[in-house]
């Protein structure tokens, strides 16, 4: 099996950015092997007439739709959030990572629900605090994916914190 294949299946299995690295421990292979490889298949999918493409992000390779074909993410992967939930999520986008004790100051108790909701659509990740009882809120790949979003800028929350 071609080490191009084997790299084409681990960046559609993880179906997120993966850094060079990371390819490299999971094939097994050389970090060299794993460049010319990885550049092989790049350069396969720019020659193919195909809906997915291979770019390189600061988080890694990603195997996606390419933008001709993002309005059908829409129509096939639709995020049925309320507003509720949608002005949840923009408040832990804007200072992420955030407690949830804060949002809740922020938000009302309702967040509690919009939280779990968010948490189920993969929008956001729940840690516990190491000192506390409180969880840690912060936004995740899927979400910088599905509103493509690279990042938010450096000061963009505390531009808004002051509003």
């Amino acid at each position: 099996m071609r080490l191009a294949t084997t790299i084409e299946a681990i960046l559609y299995l993880q179906a997120k950015p993966v850094a060079i690295a990371d390819l490299v421990s999971i094939s097994g292979q050389e970090r060299p092997l794993v460049e010319d490889a990885l550049m092989e298949l790049m350069e396969d999918y720019a020659h193919r007439d195909s809906a997915l493409e291979i770019i390189e992000t600061n988080q890694g390779y990603s195997l996606q739709l390419r933008a001709a074909f993002q309005h059908l993410i829409q129509d096939f992967v639709p995020a049925d959030l309320s507003t509720a939930s949608l002005r949840t999520l923009a408040a832990i986008a804007m200072k992420s990572p955030l407690l949830q004790t804060e949002l809740i100051e922020l938000r009302g108790s309702g967040a509690y629900q919009q939280v779990q909701e968010l948490v189920e659509a993969g929008f956001v990740r729940k840690r516990k605090q190491t000192e506390g009882r409180s969880y840690w809120l912060e936004i995740t790949d899927k979400f910088h994916q599905y509103f493509e979003i690279d990042r938010l800028p450096a000061d963009f929350a505390e531009k808004n914190s002051n509003k």
